[in-house]
């Protein structure tokens, strides 16, 4: 794996520094459009509706349309915006795992120590564990800031993105508002049959079949002969930056828990 970002987790005064790393991946085969007489590539144009030509990328912006009405944002307007560079990932409160709504997960990261010594990480790691706690942080990747809950799986640390709040819609059924009864009978039977097909989950087990038959449609088709030349170019993924190192963790975690009582003290 290579890793997608470097920087630091902060909490209170304890610095972290960690590699970031896309923990899932799309195993779907990528297929594209062609002629089917020659096999030749579907490419797609940026063109003007307006006035019909083909618009160079630098020659685009950006626009927000909304009851007939569009606002145009230039680079230079999207520039001006206070996008947030730092190279922190931030813990904003420790809270209860359980209080973590699954809905709101979204894309996974693994984190790796990155520095001569993984106490600190391993220490963060063993408190999440201990206290049976998710951290809950933001910080900014792609320009965009972002709220993740952090948590442990297995030995490793995983950064899971979190959708905003008002980006998970209300479930509002008009059926559901309706009385129903189930009777006692009727449980039961429910409950019988969901005891006939109970395990223990074991996702290894579960395979994609349509991307498993398209993988030996392809292959087979390879193996008749059925294929034209043609030549890719991937480009190579960005170099990785510097993150920095832990300094006297304990007397970090010491002033840490001293502010926090401090704060604590004055608000009450």
């Amino acid at each position: 794996m290579r890793s997608i970002w470097k920087g630091a987790l902060t909490f209170g005064l304890v610095n972290v520094p960690v590699k970031v790393y896309s923990a899932t991946e799309d195993h779907d085969v990528s297929l594209h459009q062609v002629h089917d007489e020659d096999g030749g590539r579907i490419r797609y144009k940026r063109t003007c509706e307006v006035c019909g030509e083909v618009v160079a990328y630098q020659n685009i912006d950006r626009a927000y349309e909304d009851d007939g009405q569009m606002v145009v944002l230039t680079k230079e307007d999207l520039d001006a915006l206070p996008a947030e560079r730092s190279r922190e990932i931030d813990v904003v409160e420790f809270v209860p795992t359980e209080q973590v709504d699954l809905l709101t997960l979204d894309k996974a990261y693994y984190l790796e120590p990155d520095s001569k010594s993984p106490k600190a990480y391993v220490l963060l790691r063993k408190t999440l564990e201990q206290t049976d706690r998710t951290a809950i942080v933001r910080f900014t990747l792609r320009q965009k800031t972002r709220l993740a809950a952090l948590r442990v799986r297995d030995d490793v640390l995983v950064l899971q993105t979190l959708l905003w709040a008002d980006e998970v819609r209300a479930a509002e059924f008009p059926a559901l508002d309706e009385e129903v009864k189930i009777s006692k009978k009727e449980l039961e039977l429910s409950s019988s049959l969901v005891d006939s097909y109970s395990s223990d989950f074991d996702p290894e087990s579960f395979v994609d079949e349509y991307q498993k038959e398209l993988r030996t449609l392809i292959d087979a088709k390879i193996e008749a002969g059925e294929t034209f030349d043609v030549k890719e170019t991937f480009a190579e993924e960005g170099a990785e930056e510097k993150g920095g190192e832990v300094i006297d963790l304990m007397e970090a975690l010491k002033a840490s828990v001293e502010r926090s009582r401090a704060k604590k003290k004055d608000a009450g």
